[in-house]
């Protein structure tokens, strides 16, 4: 596998791959795994306030050696610090377990690292809130650059994601290479609507992908009759369910076909595959609002597209990793194989032979992200040169 495997469990593996594709510099990555490299040997979950400890460390440096940057005026300098921070603060979180001391307090650091770095660097990123039946749903509008009315992407979570990481994924800059805008979001169940809000999964993703359109629909420089959406990982549910529930999207894209995660909590109650996070059972019970197990597989039965898929009448890329170890990629040609009314349909699986091959490409995001990007700037009035 092309993954970069330092410690001897995938969990912690993909947490260092996910800071490698976001941004992470790999010196920084090493001074803080090498301390630690003992305490993943007795599993994912034992050694994780260890793990966190060093992430934080790290992170507090940079952040001491940023305000050196800005008192000096390099705003520039101090951001890019900022940025690597704020993702070793987000990874070092996402590792623990729900109520784990210190978790909340790194949570709230990492997001005001972010906001300052945002500030700093005038990155193109703009944080907004969108109305839900319940609570908002907080998010990053990064704009295509010139006059519009531009076409715009809504790009959701996964699991065990937020809207930051989704940045960090660079598909917001590819799309705006592009000529096309996106809004990131923290949908219920993932980042702050989670963390800040106690907003639980909803499996029915057309419940608060409408109110994002109905949000992109009173923007002025947004063309309504163009509005795609992307999922990456869980998001590979909850984006083809939007689109075949919310007849205003143009076109859609999921990155990682999750078609049956109802079916993937079966097969991990028996092993199968490979978790995401630590403290796992422990994680989807917090993001599903469950009290116990049974509670959590009867909130989690429709996580599943069979029998929606029809619905979708747009056209819908489905991508996947050929070697992913947690979804199945039978899950992909399944959805594929259920577009039956979409007009333009296709499957792309990343192979060894160009990279992407793990879940949602950890090994190598950047094919995923050009085919994604290309495909909305051909389905949605982009540009591709």
């Amino acid at each position: 596998m092309a993954l970069f495997e330092y410690f001897p469990n995938y969990i912690w593996n993909l947490s260092v791959a996910m800071a490698l594709e976001s941004g992470g510099q790999i010196g920084e990555i090493v001074d803080m795994c090498q301390p630690i490299k003992d305490a993943a040997a007795s599993g994912s979950d034992a050694g994780t306030p260890q793990f966190m400890a060093k992430w934080v460390e790290m992170a507090e440096r940079l952040i001491g050696l940023a305000d050196e940057d800005d008192a000096a005026g390099r705003g520039f300098s101090a951001s890019d610090k900022l940025e690597r921070a704020a993702l070793y603060l987000l990874v070092a979180e996402r590792m623990q377990g729900h109520g784990h001391p210190g978790r909340e307090q790194t949570y709230a650091r990492a997001r005001a690292t972010f906001d300052r770095s945002t500030k700093l660097g005038s990155i193109n990123r703009e944080r907004v809130e969108i109305p839900l039946a319940t609570g908002t749903m907080p998010a990053l509008f990064t704009r295509a650059a010139g006059p519009g009315p531009h076409p715009v992407v809504v790009y959701c979570n996964g699991l065990d994601s937020c809207k930051e990481l989704l940045y960090w994924s660079k598909l917001p800059e590819a799309l705006a290479r592009r000529g096309i805008s996106t809004l990131s979001v923290d949908q219920p169940g993932s980042g702050e609507a989670l963390r800040l809000q106690n907003l639980p999964v909803d499996p029915h993703s057309e419940n608060w992908a409408s109110k994002a359109v109905d949000w992109l629909e009173t923007q002025p420089d947004v063309d309504p009759k163009r509005i795609g959406m992307t999922g990456i990982s869980l998001g590979g549910h909850f984006a083809p369910r939007a689109v075949a529930y919310e007849p205003r999207f143009a076109s859609g894209a999921c990155w990682g076909a999750n078609h049956n995660w109802a079916e993937v909590q079966q097969k991990r109650l028996n092993r199968e595959g490979e978790n995401p996070v630590p403290h796992y059972w422990a994680h989807v019970m917090w993001a599903f609002g469950a009290k116990d197990m049974d509670d959590f597989l009867e909130r989690a039965k429709d996580m599943n597209l069979n029998g929606h898929m029809d619905g979708v009448r747009v056209p819908f890329l489905v991508t996947h990793g050929a070697k992913d170890r947690q979804i199945s990629v039978d899950y992909a040609q399944d959805c594929f194989d259920q577009l039956v009314n979409s007009p333009r349909r296709e499957l792309k699986l990343f192979t060894e032979r160009e990279g992407g091959v793990e879940h949602v490409g950890a090994d190598n995001m950047s094919f995923g992200r050009d085919y994604i990007a290309d495909w909305f700037a051909d389905t949605l009035g982009g540009r591709t040169a």
